[in-house]
Protein backbone atom coordinates (compact mmCIF):
# COMPACT_ATOMS: atom_id res chain seq x y z
CA UNK A 1 0.00 0.00 0.00
CA UNK A 2 1.50 3.63 -0.80
CA UNK A 3 1.40 6.42 1.34
CA UNK A 4 0.15 9.99 0.41
CA UNK A 5 2.25 12.23 1.61
CA UNK A 6 1.96 15.83 1.42
CA UNK A 7 4.73 18.80 0.74
CA UNK A 8 3.44 22.21 1.44
CA UNK A 9 5.42 25.44 2.20
CA UNK A 10 4.24 27.79 4.78
CA UNK A 11 5.47 30.95 6.03
CA UNK A 12 5.72 31.36 9.98
CA UNK A 13 2.40 32.93 10.21
CA UNK A 14 1.07 30.17 8.58
CA UNK A 15 0.82 32.11 5.10
CA UNK A 16 0.52 29.38 2.50
CA UNK A 17 -0.10 31.34 -0.74
CA UNK A 18 2.66 33.62 -2.56
CA UNK A 19 5.42 31.02 -1.89
CA UNK A 20 7.15 31.64 -5.17
CA UNK A 21 7.61 35.25 -3.47
CA UNK A 22 9.07 34.40 -0.20
CA UNK A 23 10.21 31.04 -0.34
CA UNK A 24 13.09 31.11 -3.11
CA UNK A 25 15.77 33.29 -1.25
CA UNK A 26 15.89 29.86 0.59
CA UNK A 27 16.39 26.98 -1.95
CA UNK A 28 19.75 25.80 -1.12
CA UNK A 29 21.58 22.72 -1.11
CA UNK A 30 19.77 21.60 1.80
CA UNK A 31 16.33 22.51 0.81
CA UNK A 32 17.48 20.86 -2.59
CA UNK A 33 18.32 17.18 -1.09
CA UNK A 34 15.41 17.64 0.94
CA UNK A 35 12.86 18.14 -2.26
CA UNK A 36 14.28 15.88 -4.44
CA UNK A 37 14.36 12.04 -1.83
CA UNK A 38 10.41 13.29 -1.45
CA UNK A 39 10.24 13.59 -5.06
CA UNK A 40 12.08 9.96 -5.90
CA UNK A 41 10.61 8.65 -3.74
CA UNK A 42 7.14 8.90 -5.38
CA UNK A 43 6.07 7.39 -8.27
CA UNK A 44 2.88 9.68 -9.05
CA UNK A 45 2.13 12.96 -8.19
CA UNK A 46 -1.41 14.38 -6.53
CA UNK A 47 -2.46 18.25 -8.20
CA UNK A 48 -5.37 20.31 -7.45
CA UNK A 49 -6.30 22.10 -10.54
CA UNK A 50 -4.27 25.63 -10.08
CA UNK A 51 -1.02 23.93 -8.75
CA UNK A 52 -1.79 21.51 -11.78
CA UNK A 53 -1.86 24.53 -14.13
CA UNK A 54 0.71 26.38 -12.84
CA UNK A 55 3.57 23.31 -12.91
CA UNK A 56 2.45 22.35 -16.47
CA UNK A 57 3.35 26.18 -17.58
CA UNK A 58 6.58 25.84 -15.96
CA UNK A 59 7.96 22.67 -15.03
CA UNK A 60 8.33 21.39 -18.63
CA UNK A 61 10.75 24.15 -19.53
CA UNK A 62 13.09 23.97 -16.37
CA UNK A 63 14.86 20.51 -17.85
CA UNK A 64 17.85 22.27 -18.70
CA UNK A 65 18.17 24.37 -15.65
CA UNK A 66 16.86 21.50 -12.96
CA UNK A 67 18.22 18.29 -14.83
CA UNK A 68 17.10 15.08 -13.68
CA UNK A 69 14.65 16.62 -10.87
CA UNK A 70 12.46 18.09 -13.79
CA UNK A 71 12.78 15.01 -15.92
CA UNK A 72 11.60 13.06 -12.93
CA UNK A 73 8.93 15.91 -12.20
CA UNK A 74 7.74 15.37 -16.05
CA UNK A 75 7.61 12.07 -16.67
CA UNK A 76 6.00 10.87 -13.27
CA UNK A 77 2.07 10.26 -13.73
CA UNK A 78 0.04 13.29 -11.98
CA UNK A 79 -3.31 12.80 -10.77
CA UNK A 80 -5.53 16.21 -10.71
CA UNK A 81 -8.30 16.67 -8.53
CA UNK A 82 -10.20 19.51 -10.36
CA UNK A 83 -14.18 19.85 -11.65
CA UNK A 84 -13.90 22.46 -14.36
CA UNK A 85 -10.67 20.56 -16.14
CA UNK A 86 -11.44 18.64 -18.61
CA UNK A 87 -8.25 18.55 -20.89
CA UNK A 88 -4.74 17.82 -19.83
CA UNK A 89 -1.20 17.66 -20.86
CA UNK A 90 1.95 17.26 -19.43
CA UNK A 91 1.02 12.95 -18.34
CA UNK A 92 -2.27 14.19 -16.01
CA UNK A 93 -5.34 12.74 -15.49
CA UNK A 94 -8.44 14.11 -14.15
CA UNK A 95 -9.79 12.60 -11.39
CA UNK A 96 -13.34 11.78 -12.14
CA UNK A 97 -16.12 11.22 -9.66
CA UNK A 98 -15.47 11.09 -5.85
CA UNK A 99 -12.05 12.62 -5.24
CA UNK A 100 -11.91 11.17 -1.38
CA UNK A 101 -12.81 7.35 -2.99
CA UNK A 102 -10.24 7.77 -6.17
CA UNK A 103 -7.20 8.92 -4.05
CA UNK A 104 -8.38 5.76 -1.51
CA UNK A 105 -8.23 3.41 -4.67
CA UNK A 106 -4.45 4.97 -5.57
CA UNK A 107 -3.10 4.46 -2.26
CA UNK A 108 -4.10 0.81 -2.55
CA UNK A 109 -2.21 -0.01 -5.40
CA UNK A 110 1.39 -1.01 -5.26
CA UNK A 111 4.12 1.16 -5.48
CA UNK A 112 6.02 3.69 -4.05
CA UNK A 113 4.50 6.89 -2.48
CA UNK A 114 2.14 9.67 -3.51
CA UNK A 115 3.24 12.82 -3.75
CA UNK A 116 1.08 16.28 -3.02
CA UNK A 117 1.73 19.57 -3.76
CA UNK A 118 0.18 22.57 -3.20
CA UNK A 119 -2.68 24.18 -1.04
CA UNK A 120 -6.46 24.32 -1.14
CA UNK A 121 -9.52 22.68 -1.27
CA UNK A 122 -8.47 19.27 -2.29
CA UNK A 123 -6.47 19.67 0.97
CA UNK A 124 -9.96 19.75 3.00
CA UNK A 125 -11.42 16.74 1.32
CA UNK A 126 -7.99 14.31 2.18
CA UNK A 127 -7.80 15.77 5.45
CA UNK A 128 -11.40 14.93 6.08
CA UNK A 129 -11.17 11.52 5.10
CA UNK A 130 -7.94 10.68 6.46
CA UNK A 131 -6.34 10.01 3.65
CA UNK A 132 -2.68 11.83 4.37
CA UNK A 133 -0.03 9.46 6.00
CA UNK A 134 2.69 12.21 6.59
CA UNK A 135 2.80 15.93 6.36
CA UNK A 136 5.90 17.95 5.19
CA UNK A 137 5.29 21.06 6.46
CA UNK A 138 8.39 23.27 5.37
CA UNK A 139 8.07 26.40 7.65
CA UNK A 140 10.22 29.13 6.23
CA UNK A 141 11.18 32.20 8.39
CA UNK A 142 8.92 34.91 6.88
CA UNK A 143 6.10 36.85 8.18
CA UNK A 144 3.88 37.32 5.02
CA UNK A 145 1.25 39.40 7.35
CA UNK A 146 -1.73 38.34 5.18
CA UNK A 147 -2.83 35.98 2.21
CA UNK A 148 -4.31 32.30 2.70
CA UNK A 149 -3.67 29.91 5.39
CA UNK A 150 -3.05 26.37 5.52
CA UNK A 151 -6.87 24.97 6.18
CA UNK A 152 -8.76 27.42 7.45
CA UNK A 153 -11.75 26.34 8.54
CA UNK A 154 -10.97 22.71 9.40
CA UNK A 155 -12.07 21.24 12.86
CA UNK A 156 -9.67 20.19 15.24
CA UNK A 157 -7.04 17.51 14.38
CA UNK A 158 -4.53 16.14 16.20
CA UNK A 159 -1.05 15.00 14.23
CA UNK A 160 1.97 13.52 15.64
CA UNK A 161 5.29 14.74 15.24
CA UNK A 162 7.12 12.53 13.32
CA UNK A 163 9.99 13.78 12.45
CA UNK A 164 12.26 17.41 12.58
CA UNK A 165 14.81 18.77 9.72
CA UNK A 166 16.40 22.34 10.34
CA UNK A 167 18.18 23.59 7.45
CA UNK A 168 20.72 25.94 8.09
CA UNK A 169 18.95 28.75 6.38
CA UNK A 170 16.47 28.89 9.07
CA UNK A 171 13.82 26.70 7.49
CA UNK A 172 12.43 24.16 9.03
CA UNK A 173 10.57 20.87 7.78
CA UNK A 174 8.14 19.26 10.62
CA UNK A 175 7.06 16.00 9.53
CA UNK A 176 3.68 14.84 10.95
CA UNK A 177 1.39 11.81 10.63
CA UNK A 178 -2.28 11.39 12.00
CA UNK A 179 -3.03 10.77 15.55
CA UNK A 180 -3.64 12.20 18.66
CA UNK A 181 -0.32 13.16 21.10
CA UNK A 182 0.14 10.17 23.73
Amino acid sequence: MRKLIESTFMTIDGVVSGADKWSTPYWDEEYSAYARELLFAADALLLGRKTYEGFAASWPSLESVEGDYAVRMNTLPKHVASRTLTDTTWNATVIKGDVAEEVARLKRQPGQNLLKFGTGELDRTLLEHRLVDEYHLWVTPVVAGSGDRLLDGIDTTHLKLARTTTFASGVIVLTYTPGAPQ
